[in-house]
């Protein structure tokens, strides 16, 4: 069975940048499972999954464009420091606004706090290593839900 629209695929992937330092892997935890054609990762994984089958082994490398887009300067704002109300903020730390955006502190200043809402690996070609451990139909229920359940029914991580 192959990899196409409405599939759960369930994969092991291990993913790299440039410079070859492992960012993220399932490789010792359960693999990842998603529904195929919901958006429910990047495009450019997506478009490296079509087709493919159980047990196939392959790269798949994804420019930004693909991946978690072009960075964007107007992402990036300078925030009064008592916003935070008076906790200590550190450059790295994330937040989540009001709007349900994840920003990070990218720099820390007398009165101000600069946080950046682009994703982490914005600009960033990504590499993955993936292996496709299972390929099957979606229940209906998946369908509906727009995502895979996983191997135990319906749980939300």
């Amino acid at each position: 069975m192959n990899i196409t629209k409405n599939k759960v695929a369930s994969i092991h992937y291990t993913l790299r940048d440039s410079s070859g330092n492992i960012l993220d892997s399932s490789q010792g935890q359960d693999p990842l499972y998603y529904l195929h054609g919901a958006n429910n990762l990047i495009p450019g994984m997506e478009e490296g999954l079509e087709g493919r089958t159980k047990g196939d082994h392959f790269q798949i490398d994804v420019s930004p464009e693909k991946g978690y887009g072009k960075r964007d300067s107007r992402l990036v704002e300078a925030v009064p420091l008592r916003a935070f109300g008076g906790q200590k903020i550190e450059v790295g730390m994330q937040f989540e606004t009001n709007e349900g955006q994840v920003v990070t502190v990218t720099e820390v200043g007398p009165d101000t706090v600069t946080v950046d809402a682009n994703h982490p690996l914005a600009d960033q070609s990504l590499y993955f290593d993936v292996e496709v451990i299972d390929v099957r139909d979606a229940t209906e229920d998946e369908l509906t839900h727009g995502h895979a359940h996983g191997p135990d029914g319906h749980h939300h991580h």
